[in-house]
């Protein structure tokens, strides 16, 4: 018999940081749990970013996992947002690394091949997708779909060896 492999996905963003959690037990996908770290933009900086920071803190408490996945940041025409979107990134990965997490970073466009077979899938098409694989996991927002399709991403790149490990 197999033991399940947890993984937490993030989607890291300033205002609405999603996240999800899957199992792994073979080659078997089952929904653990998602949601949206929402943030006040009217705080300072630092104090947004210690909020992520703190709050992926309570999920790896909460869930354990045993691996995690956070998409990388694209560099879009605004310098300042990717800078802004950067920071939260830094503060969710170092989270999951303070809490003994090894990360797994993937590309917006890996992530969105391995959950619809195209790089250049829109947000509904991710979503869409994530609950076809995921049917338990009922309605969902936006951010914690794309967290979950990462978590999916990170379950789909797992070393074999690390998939050997879960086996009784």
């Amino acid at each position: 018999m197999n033991e399940a492999i947890r993984i937490l996905g993030i989607d890291p963003g300033l205002r609405h940081t999603g996240w999800g959690v899957i199992d792994l037990v073979g080659s078997r996908l089952s929904h653990v749990g998602h949601g949206v770290i929402n943030v006040d933009p009217d705080l300072p900086m630092a104090d947004r970013l210690a909020s992520i920071f703190y709050a992926i803190g309570e999920l790896v408490k909460t869930y354990e996992p045993d691996h995690s996945g956070c998409e990388e940041t694209i560099v879009n025409a605004n310098p300042r947002s990717a800078l802004k979107l950067g920071q939260a990134r830094g503060a969710a990965m170092t989270s999951l690394s303070f809490h003994g997490l090894e990360v797994s970073e993937f590309a917006p466009t890996a992530i969105k091949r391995a959950i619809v077979g195209t790089g250049k899938a829109d947000k509904d098409q991710v979503q869409f997708m994530v609950a076809r694989l995921l049917p338990r996991a009922g309605e969902m927002k936006a951010d914690a779909a794309d967290a979950l399709a990462c978590a999916i991403c990170t379950a789909h790149n797992l070393p074999p060896k690390q998939l050997k490990g879960a086996a009784a």
